[in-house]
C-alpha cells in the first residue's frame, strides 16, 4: 500500500502493535524511518531494530519493549506534530520540553535526524517530526 506520510504510518503502526501487545512490528524502510528507529533505540523506546528485504521491498523490523513486571508498553504516546498540510519548524530557542524532560520530541535537522536534547545542545533547530512518552 502506497502512503504519502511515511512518518505517521510508522507511528500508527507502532502504536497500534503495542496496544496489540506484540513483540514486533513490521515498516517499509525509508532513509527517514531508519533515523527515527535509530533515535528510538538510543532513547530506550524499543529493544532493537533490523532490515529485512531487500530492493524496493524492503521493511524494518523494530522490536517493542515492554516493563517486565507489568507487560506495560514503553511507548506510551506517540503524537506527530509536523504533517505534510503543516510543516512546524523550531529554531533553538523555541525547542520543546516533552512532560518536562521526560517524553522526546524527534527533530529532523540540517545535521540528521535527532531529540530535542541532543538538537539544544548543538544548538540548532529543525522540523519537529513527533513527541513520544
Amino acid at each position: 500500500m502506497a502512503t504519502n506520510d511515511t512518518i505517521s504510518d510508522m507511528l500508527t503502526r507502532i502504536r497500534n502493535s503495542c496496544l496489540a501487545r506484540h513483540r514486533t512490528t513490521q515498516i517499509p524502510a525509508t532513509r527517514m524511518t531508519q533515523s527515527i528507529a535509530r533515535v528510538l533505540k538510543d532513547e530506550g523506546f524499543i529493544a532493537d531494530f533490523e532490515e529485512v528485504g531487500e530492493g524496493i521491498r524492503r521493511n524494518l523490523v523494530l522490536s517493542l519493549k515492554y516493563h517486565p513486571k507489568t507487560r506495560m508498553p514503553t511507548i506510551r504516546t506517540l503524537k506527530r506534530v509536523s504533517r505534510p498540510g503543516l510543516r512546524v519548524y523550531k529554531n533553538r530557542k523555541e525547542l520543546p520540553r516533552v512532560l518536562g524532560g521526560i517524553g522526546i520530541a524527534i527533530i529532523s535537522t540540517s545535521r540528521g535526524v535527532m531529540t530535542d536534547r541532543e538538537a539544544r545542545r548543538q544548538g540548532i533547530g529543525g522540523e519537529v517530526l513527533c513527541y513520544i512518552w
